[in-house]
């Protein structure tokens, strides 16, 4: 079954799922760009991220959806297994919400030029000015319910396992007196890990998101970030794999 698997890949899933990346990337753009990026740049990568799911056969389970309010924004943290994380998050959270990102993904071809015209935030820690702006340009998207999504360990597990976290999330959360819901993401390393060889086959493996209670503000200030951080970083841990905790 493993080799039809990868047989599957190569000449039928690939294709696709360029294809299907292509074309989110193009309709976000144009659509972003002549309509609203509140609109177009969240429900093309919802789809695609479903269609991700659905081309490759990768079941996906959710737990949580109670926890959050529609019309509350939120800054939503997760752990970052791999690849598959922005797929399983884009096509199942079922929230507006924009990406807090690196500078460098603005280079990717299509995609970069799509990120940008939705309104994605690309984070530039040039300077404390550079920071500002950043924070700046965060306030003024997360609006009407719209939320921001984080890896606050700021780059995939090599391991599986969670690596420390980074204040920039909490300190942004702080800043906007948002709530802050942390997220268990399970099975993205299993599925494609990022410490696999030059040619990454995907492996069948169960997919689960886990949504977790809101971390309301306790104040605003260094105590209040630390609250933030030490709870969400607690509940992701509860719900991960018991190998990759």
């Amino acid at each position: 079954m493993i080799i039809l698997y990868r047989i599957y890949q190569i000449f039928i899933a690939a294709p696709l799922l360029l294809l299907i990346t292509a074309l989110t990337a193009i309709v976000t753009t144009i659509g972003s760009t002549l309509g609203s990026a509140h609109f177009w740049g969240y429900w093309p990568g919802h789809i695609w991220g479903r269609w991700f799911m659905r081309i490759l056969f990768l079941p996906v389970h959710v737990e949580g959806y109670e926890n959050i309010d529609s019309k509350t924004s939120y800054v939503f943290v997760a752990n970052h297994q791999g690849s598959f994380d922005i797929f399983l998050i884009y096509g199942y959270l079922n929230r507006n919400f924009k990406w807090m990102m690196k500078q460098a993904l603005r280079k990717t071809p299509l995609v970069g030029k799509a990120c940008e015209a939705a309104g994605h935030i690309f984070v530039n820690k040039s300077g404390p000015k550079a920071i500002q702006q950043t924070h700046d340009r965060a306030r003024a998207v997360l609006q009407n319910g719209t939320s921001l999504m984080v890896f606050p360990e700021g780059e995939r597990t090599l391991t599986g396992k969670m690596g420390p976290f980074f204040r920039g999330a909490y300190q942004l959360a702080d800043e906007l007196q948002m709530p802050v819901v942390p997220i268990t993401l399970n099975g993205p390393y299993r599925v494609l890990s990022r410490k696999r060889g030059p040619i990454n086959f995907v492996y069948w493996h169960r997919l689960s998101m886990t949504i977790h209670k809101p971390i309301p503000p306790i104040g605003k200030g260094p105590e209040n970030i630390k609250h933030a951080m030490e709870l969400s970083r607690e509940a992701i841990a509860s719900s991960l794999e018991e190998e990759l905790g």
